[in-house]
């Protein structure tokens, strides 16, 4: 069992900088792929960005690649989302994921935080 609390969010004004935080509780923290995800208001939940347990490779959705960065601490069991360049598109409840499995899809993620509402003004 894996616990996920994100934290970080808030208003920030277009072209600034947020730093998302993902804290795990449980053991074996290093096992899970780790992902955000992302829901606007009115919209389906999206993928943001991946990390591999092993080697933490990571893997973006186009919308953020360039502008994001995902990074993970598996000493610390905390996982983070660096996010610069924001956009008003960008405003959504950001989630943290947990898998065993291979892959982000949303259905095969097995964990999942509550959320932290990021909300860029323009």
């Amino acid at each position: 069992q894996v616990q996920l609390v994100e934290s970080g969010g808030r208003l920030v004004q277009a072209g600034g900088s947020l730093r998302l935080s993902c804290a795990a509780s449980g053991r074996m923290f290093g096992r899970y792929a780790m992902g955000w995800f992302r829901q606007a208001p009115g919209k389906d939940r999206e993928f943001v960005a991946g990390i591999r347990r092993s080697d933490s490779v990571t893997y973006y959705a186009d919308s953020v690649k360039g502008r994001f960065t995902i990074s993970r601490d598996n000493a610390g069991n905390m996982m983070y989302l660096q996010m610069n360049s924001l956009k008003p598109e960008d405003t959504a409840v950001y989630y943290c994921a947990a898998t065993l499995g291979t892959g982000w899809l949303i259905g095969g993620m097995d964990y999942w935080g509550k959320g932290t509402l990021v909300t860029v003004s323009s």
